[in-house]
């Protein structure tokens, strides 16, 4: 039960479905790519269901105020999750998740993960040198929140963290895409480089608290593992519109069944929702 909640808790932080001290000398490094799908302030909120049960709540916000990093203008990205009801009584999770992510060449500047899940805790930091293609990995005391491990790692460029990742691949034009079409994003996290590897499924009308949207649904490509349930066990829709939100996600998992994140808001987005007129 713990390792399947800890799952849920990744679930619900929606992380796969994320500072330096010194001063670039130039922006060399830094291409330019146009955003028309998010801006600051925007704010999505959800709730997790197993079958009829609530058992968790989670949000997603840029916030309002452009920061800084690396000299750079960045939006300040949070993923925050926690459990509800029984789950929470089960197995408590408080986790949060977020970027500093560069507004004009849409890479993270730096990226950290607050865990609480049960007992465990973990407290990370990544600032990424994109400039020398590197990042530098601390690790924070679990009690007093000082920096005890520093570990750097190479990195190619215009590297990803698993939250920047999704707000990149929500920038890209899926107008031509086609069933079975793949999605490749790299992305640095727990100290290794892996692909975000997403598969286009297919497009349809979701109903949600929304309305009814049009969507684009896709399905993570997952290795083996005894967690989830299937090859398509992850399927994730996002508004079929300029914003690319991510409206659902439905996991499939042995012992618990069919796990669902819905969106149950959507505030200050930047384009109107391909809602579909009844």
């Amino acid at each position: 039960m713990k390792n399947i909640l800890t799952k849920i808790g990744g679930l619900i932080a929606l992380a796969g479905i994320f500072s330096a001290f010194g001063q670039y000398a130039g922006d060399r490094a830094f291409r330019t790519l146009s955003n028309r799908s998010f801006k600051k302030g925007e704010l999505l909120e959800y709730r997790l269901h197993i079958g009829m049960l609530t058992a968790g709540e989670a949000t997603m916000s840029i916030l309002p105020d452009i920061e800084r990093r690396n000299g750079r203008p960045c939006y300040r990205i949070d993923v925050y999750g926690k459990t509800t009801g029984l789950a929470d009584f089960l197995y408590s999770v408080k986790d949060n998740w977020g970027t500093y992510y560069d507004t004009a060449s849409l890479v993270p500047h730096q990226f950290y993960r607050n865990i609480q899940e049960g007992r465990y805790r973990k407290y990370e930091v990544v600032d990424f040198d994109h400039q020398n293609e590197k990042a530098k990995v601390t690790t924070l005391d679990k009690h007093t929140f000082k920096p005890k491990d520093t570990k750097m790692y190479d990195i190619p460029s215009n590297i990803q963290d698993l939250v920047s990742g999704y707000y990149y691949i929500r920038t890209l034009d899926f107008s031509k895409t086609q069933p079975n079409d793949t999605l490749q994003v790299q992305a640095f996290f727990d100290k290794e480089l892996f692909d975000m590897k997403i598969r286009f499924v297919r497009r349809e009308v979701l109903k949600t608290k929304l309305g009814k949207i049009k969507t684009l649904v896709f399905a993570p490509v997952m290795p083996e593992n005894s967690i989830f349930e299937g090859e398509d066990a992850i399927l994730l829709w996002m508004s079929d519109d300029a914003n690319k939100i991510p409206l659902k996600v439905r996991a499939k998992m042995f012992l618990v069944g069919s796990v669902d994140i819905d969106i149950t808001d959507a505030k200050n987005i930047k384009s109107k929702l391909a809602v579909v007129e009844e």
